[in-house]
């Protein structure tokens, strides 16, 4: 753009200076020329304006042109058809997913479908959204599968873990728009919006025969049966500060709300989100449940922490009105005690969610909507690009962001480096880390730099070299002959670019052979 507005400037003509412009019209008048009107004067102006104009115009559209013929002739970022004609990553996918997702990898370089028999080789990774995946589904060549939304329930995440899978999601992709249905669901917990609608649709315009008259004044007559309550100056409670309930957080805030709010595994980048100083935190949620008059999760089900964390127990201790939404997972909120607290008349506040429950099904005071709360264009877009790009790092430079059961593991890759990268999965064993390097160095192989994560029972090494294994086969299989705990090993070179980083090539899993 610099650029561009330095030729422009240099194409541009000169402006005549105040000076000369008044000097030039004062000899031309003392030379007994006629003195010209004031609109002639603007028309000869015009006229020589409009001159200028053009030549600039003619000038600038050269550039403009010159501009757009380099930038066709430079190769396209990412690649495109017929760039690069080796092997690429195979991608299947499940469900539809966003074009914008999609349209990320790069054509030739990543061969992506939801045809097994459309992709070239069996499938290197998975990127899907609602489809339950069954252990079955998932061959031995897959290094990764990406989920596009934040749950990852449909995916046995346990047996990947014990495959060296890593399961990928999309936290924050969605926020946005399930804090909009957070807000929603504070409206209609609140007011009687849906009961009110129910009422006009099934109740006036059926007894009153469609006559327009005796339904707008019963419309004005019933408005009594459906007050409610406003939210300004109420407190909600949040429970789970990360990237949907930070948003929430301010957005309540925004609506003259207290917050308080509740999360014992709060990261550094999620409470620097926070208004801190305008919203309570509490250590305990007793304290959250006591003060709150709304009460909204948005926690992960984790099974034996937060089921039912919200039960019999809980209920006793918050206002009886108290109105709960639920947007994150329906296990979260025990349905029963739910029910036998509106049974005994100590609940009488709403419940809003995008889940059904067996022990609420038909209850008025349950209000269940479809499962909405990632379902605008705009969030379905912005998880589909987030999973293409976390794949694509994790596959070719074996980075791991943003995964469930796998430790965060970045090592910028050197450089200029003509060496192999080497991303090994391994059993968290003590010693591990040592008997591999010695392994390698028996090798010949020259370590410049690693990386080794652990999460659970799962170990993870990135480890770079200054040269290049002669056998990358063998010296896969004798790594793991040699150290049992190894699950795979993955070399990357320069991918794209040599054979040890070429997709496909010198992926060794102990597990499948």
């Amino acid at each position: 753009m610099a650029a561009f507005a330095a030729q422009l400037s240099m194409a541009a003509p000169k402006a005549l200076p105040a000076q000369q412009l008044r000097a030039s019209y004062r000899s031309s008048f003392r030379a007994g020329a006629a003195p010209a009107r004031r609109g002639a004067v603007k028309t000869v102006s015009a006229v020589a304006s409009d001159a200028d104009e053009i030549v600039l115009l003619e000038k600038m559209l050269k550039i403009a042109k010159e501009r757009k013929s380099k930038e066709a002739e430079a190769p396209a970022a990412g690649g495109a058809d017929g760039e690069y004609d080796g092997k690429g990553f195979t991608i299947k996918t499940y469900n539809a997913i966003s074009p914008v997702g999609l349209n990320k990898y790069p054509k030739g370089k990543y061969r992506v479908s939801g045809d097994d028999a459309a992709l070239p080789a069996p499938a290197m990774a998975v990127m899907l959204r609602s489809q339950k995946l069954q252990v079955e589904d998932i061959p031995a060549t897959v290094r990764g599968i990406v989920r596009c939304g934040a749950g990852t329930n449909n995916i046995p995440v346990k047996e990947m873990t014990e495959r060296g899978i890593p399961v990928f999601n999309t936290p924050g992709a969605n926020a946005n728009a399930v804090k909009e249905l957070v807000v929603c669901g504070l409206l209609l917990a609140s007011r009687g919006i849906i009961e009110g609608n129910y009422h006009v649709n099934n109740v006036i315009n059926k007894e009153e025969g469609g006559d327009y008259e005796k339904i707008s004044k019963r419309i004005e007559a019933d408005k009594a049966m459906f007050g409610g309550l406003e939210i300004e100056g109420k407190t909600i409670g949040v429970i789970g500060l990360g990237a949907i309930g930070s948003k929430v957080v301010t957005a309540a805030l925004g609506l003259g709300m207290k917050v308080i709010g509740y999360d014992p595994v709060l990261s550094l980048d999620a409470a620097l989100q926070l208004p801190g100083d305008r919203m309570t935190r509490v250590t305990e949620l007793d304290d959250l449940f006591e003060a709150s008059d709304f009460i909204t999760v948005h926690v992960p089900y984790i099974k034996g922490v937060t089921h039912h964390l919200i039960n019999s127990e809980a209920l006793a201790k918050c206002k009886p009105g108290v109105h709960l939404l639920n947007f994150a997972r329906g296990e979260i909120i025990d349905g029963a005690a739910v029910r036998s607290g509106y049974d005994n008349n100590t609940l009488t506040g709403k419940y809003i969610s995008d889940f059904s429950d067996p022990d609420l099904m038909g209850h008025p005071r349950h209000i269940v909507l479809p499962h909405l709360g990632a379902s605008t264009e705009e969030a379905e877009e912005n998880s589909a690009a987030m999973a293409a790009t976390t794949m694509m790092d994790f596959l070719e430079t074996g980075t791991i962001r943003n995964s469930v059961n796998f430790p965060t593991t970045i090592l910028a890759p050197q450089k200029n480096s003509s060496g192999a990268r080497l991303c090994i999965v391994n059993r968290n064993e003590p010693g591990a880390l040592g008997e591999i390097t010695t392994f390698l160095g028996s090798k010949g192989l020259n370590i410049s730099q690693q990386i080794n994560t652990s999460r659970g029972d799962i170990a993870y090494t990135v480890i770079d070299f200054t040269n290049q294994p002669e056998d990358a086969d063998s010296l896969q299989a004798d790594l793991a002959a040699t150290c049992s705990f190894i699950i795979s090993l993955r070399f990357l070179g320069m991918v794209f670019d040599d054979e040890l980083g070429e997709p496909g090539t010198f992926f060794y899993v102990s597990w499948a052979q």
